[in-house]
Parts: structure tokens; C-alpha cells; sequence
């Protein structure tokens, strides 16, 4: 296994594929014991997986808090979780308690935000398309920022809000900057659902007409240019190209987005929370952005990836000589559908046997009718590996439970928190009856 000790975490020496799982992709607190079995914060992985059952998302709540303190120290309170990666009450409570802001983006989120008692003058409203129903839920709740993302929202808004009380908004701006990362999650081109484009003047005529709103009280600017960017250059690019519409507004507050980028896999960089606040706020001073000014960031995925992994239990495993080796487990794309969405990479490991070398090539795939079901197209695992054995994905915590399905009315599965005082399940498995209760007979 190479070191992980050069610029950003890139390996300083090439890595055998075979090797064991990289420690440091797996959550703060794990740990192996004598028997080669994995830990959590004092708990063996395969005895949650024997009460819970598989699928199985593990999360290393301890983890979760200190980023979350690590954040604060930067920003101060200047953040907003960014609740698309993963939400659940118990997520938004831990939120609340350790202080940050709160950013959603349907009226769901803001539902289970709201039910899980968290402030709503901490909460950020955003959506390209919010519905009047959910304007309304997010006026009535009084929510601390709504985002506004087109000329037909501000319509909306005038007719929904009274001058006698009026909202505080920003202005989702387009940067116009082409982040370094997958298509399908970059939002900051002109090319863009999202939000006024700066080039096309678009972001100048959403300023114009707020500004004289009696009823919309414009605070700050807001732009986004993607996710799972390592190259600390788009930030500070975007920066840059908002920096001249930010003075030009008049406003205090700039919130940058968030997007930050995790490894998934060994030899991908690890970028620390305190150079990307560094860089942010050297650009602004070189843009000429006031000191007294609020950078604002919103980190979902930096949050919260890395501090889970996803447990499965092999069921087939199928050799095709010459070809490949199949190892089907029982979740897939309906628990995980970032490898079938954005051909992402995992790693993947044995749970009971976490130091053994991965000397055998596998393809690890999952129980639905899809042929694209795949979870780890060439992945290694210990040449031991059988039916019934317990598997595993670390770096899971974003974008896998909160895109789950439950395709082939499969159901999503079960989420743990585990800290330093024991565990608690947070999110129980899906059963047959709760699909079945949306069945009108």
C-alpha cells in the first residue's frame, strides 16, 4: 500500500492493488481486532450487522462532530450542512447541536428538518423549482435565507409575502465557471439549471428588480460550481468571477456553495477543510472583497462521506473463466446508485478479515434486474472470500441512503449511528408493508 503522506495526500509510491483496504478510508473510529474483524467505537461491525441485518449503513457519529467542530474553527458559524448528502432527524439534530446552519432543498428536507426541531432561522431554502406549497411552508416556518433561483420565484414570492413581513433572499448567480469534475454534477457552467447566469445579464436584471422589492430583502449572493472537486483552483476561480457582482450588489453575505471532494479510492487526494478555507478567503482579499464580509460555505459530502460504510452479505458468487468473477451481494444500485449515475469508484474489503491481501479481481454487483447494477466494477477482495461472508464500502455516508430506491421493491436499509457511548439505530429497514401502504385497493 503506498504512503499517504505527499502534497493533498496523493501517494508518494505506486499502490498494490492487492494490498488491504487503506486504513484512512475508513471512518475515524474503526479499528481491527485480533481476529481480523472490524471495529467501530468499540462495536464489531458483524454484530450490528446480526441485529440490523444487510444492507447495512454504519456511521462513526464522533466523526461526523468533530468535522463538524473542524468546520467551526475555519468558518465559524458561517457553514450550512448541506442536508442533501444525507438527512434524517437524528442527522439534523446533531446539526443543531453542534451549531451549524441547515441547507435544504425540497419541502420534504424542510419537513424533516422542521420535525426534528431545528431552528428555522438556521435554515436555507433552496430548489430551482420550489413549488408555491413549498414557498409557503418555508415562509410560514420563517426560515432563515430563501435562495432564489428565477424570475418566476421571484414572481411567486411577491404574491406569497406581505410587506408588513418581509423575507430575506439570495440570489443564486451562475458563475459561468466549468468545475473539474463529472458532468452531471456540475452546476456552475453557463449551461446551467441553476440559478442567473452572470454572462448572459440575467444575474443583473434578478439584482435590478430586488432591489426595489418592498417585500423580498436581498442579504447576500449564493453560487454552486459542482461537486467532488479536488482542484482548489475552481473555488477560488469562482471567487474571482463573483467578486465584481458581490461589490455591485451591496450585500454582506457570499456563500460560496460547497462541492469539496472525498477519495473514495486509494490515490485520491485528501483536501483538508483548513486549505480550502485558507484559499476561499485569500481570493476574496484578493478580489477585493471586504474583510467584514460573511463567506459563507455549505460542505454536505466532506461532512458526512467519509464517516460511514455500507455492509453487505455475498449471496452468489459467479466465476466466468477468463472474463471476470461476479460476487452479487444483496443491495446494489437501489442502496448506492452513484457507480450506475456517475461511474464512481469504491473500494471494497472483507469486514471479517480486514488485513488480508485482496489478491482476487472481482466485480461486485448488485440483486436487481439491471445489467449497469454494478457497486465495484474492478474491485479486489481476499481470495478466501465465500457466500455469506460480510463485505463492505467505506466512504458511503453522502449520497447513498439519500439517493436510495427501493426498486424491485427492494427496501432500503437500515442506518446506524455509533459513538463512543454505544449505538442507536436511526432510520429502521424498509419494509414490504411500508411500499404496500401506497397501494390504493
Amino acid at each position: 500500500m503506498g504512503e499517504t503522506n505527499g502534497p493533498f495526500g496523493f501517494p508518494t509510491e505506486a499502490i498494490d492493488p492487492n494490498s488491504p483496504i487503506p486504513m484512512y478510508l475508513l471512518p475515524q473510529g474503526c479499528g481491527v481486532g485480533r481476529d481480523g474483524g472490524l471495529w467501530m467505537r468499540g462495536q464489531l461491525v458483524s454484530d450490528l450487522v446480526k441485529e440490523f441485518g444487510s444492507p447495512l449503513f454504519i456511521y462513526d457519529e464522533e466523526q461526523i462532530r468533530s468535522r463538524a467542530r473542524e468546520l467551526k474553527t475555519h468558518f465559524g458559524s458561517d457553514v450550512a450542512y448541506a442536508s442533501k448528502a444525507f438527512l434524517c432527524k437524528a442527522m439534523a439534530r446533531l446539526v443543531s447541536e453542534e451549531g451549524l446552519h441547515l441547507d435544504v432543498a425540497s419541502g420534504g428536507e424542510l419537513a424533516v428538518a422542521l420535525s426534528s426541531g431545528f431552528p428555522p432561522e438556521r435554515i436555507v431554502m433552496h430548489g430551482n423549482n420550489k413549488s408555491i406549497a413549498e414557498l409557503e411552508a418555508a415562509i410560514s416556518a420563517g426560515v432563515g435565507r430563501i435562495v432564489i433561483d428565477s424570475f418566476n420565484e421571484i414572481d411567486r414570492l411577491e404574491r406569497l409575502v406581505s410587506k408588513d413581513d418581509p423575507v430575506k433572499v439570495w440570489i443564486r448567480v451562475t458563475p459561468g465557471v466549468e468545475a473539474h469534475t463529472h458532468e452531471f454534477v456540475m452546476t456552475g457552467q453557463d449551461d446551467s439549471k441553476f440559478g442567473f447566469g452572470l454572462v448572459s445579464g440575467d444575474a443583473k436584471l434578478a439584482l435590478e428588480r430586488l432591489r426595489v422589492s418592498e417585500k423580498l430583502k436581498l442579504v447576500g449572493i449564493h453560487a454552486h460550481i459542482g461537486s467532488q472537486i479536488f482542484a482548489l483552483e475552481s473555488f477560488m476561480k469562482e471567487v474571482e468571477m463573483l467578486a465584481p457582482f458581490f461589490a455591485s450588489a451591496e450585500v454582506e453575505e457570499l456563500n460560496l456553495g460547497g462541492g469539496l471532494g472525498v477519495p473514495y479510492v486509494a490515490g485520491e487526494p485528501i483536501i483538508e477543510f483548513g486549505d480550502w478555507a485558507a484559499s476561499l478567503k485569500e481570493s476574496a482579499r484578493l478580489a477585493g472583497i471586504p474583510s467584514t464580509a460573511r463567506i459563507i460555505v455549505e460542505p454536505g459530502r466532506s461532512l458526512v462521506g467519509p464517516a460511514a460504510i455500507t455492509v453487505y452479505e455475498v449471496g452468489t458468487i459467479k466465476e466466468i473463466p477468463g472474463i471476470r468473477t461476479y460476487v452479487s451481494v444483496d443491495g446494489g444500485m437501489s442502496d448506492n446508485p452513484r457507480p450506475v449515475l456517475y461511474d464512481s469508484g469504491y473500494e471494497i474489503f472483507a469486514v471479517e478479515n480486514v488485513l488480508a491481501r485482496r489478491d482476487r479481481p472481482v466485480t461486485i454487483v448488485g440483486k436487481h434486474c439491471e445489467s449497469g447494477d454494478v457497486l465495484v466494477r474492478d474491485g479486489q477482495l481476499p481470495s478466501s472470500t465465500k457466500v455469506g461472508d460480510l463485505i463492505a464500502t467505506p466512504v458511503t455516508g453522502a449520497y447513498g441512503y439519500s439517493m436510495a430506491s427501493n426498486y424491485n421493491k427492494v427496501g432500503r436499509p437500515a442506518v446506524v449511528f455509533v459513538n463512543n457511548q454505544g449505538y442507536r439505530l436511526v432510520l429502521r429497514r424498509e419494509t414490504v408493508s411500508d411500499m404496500l401502504a401506497l397501494d390504493i385497493d
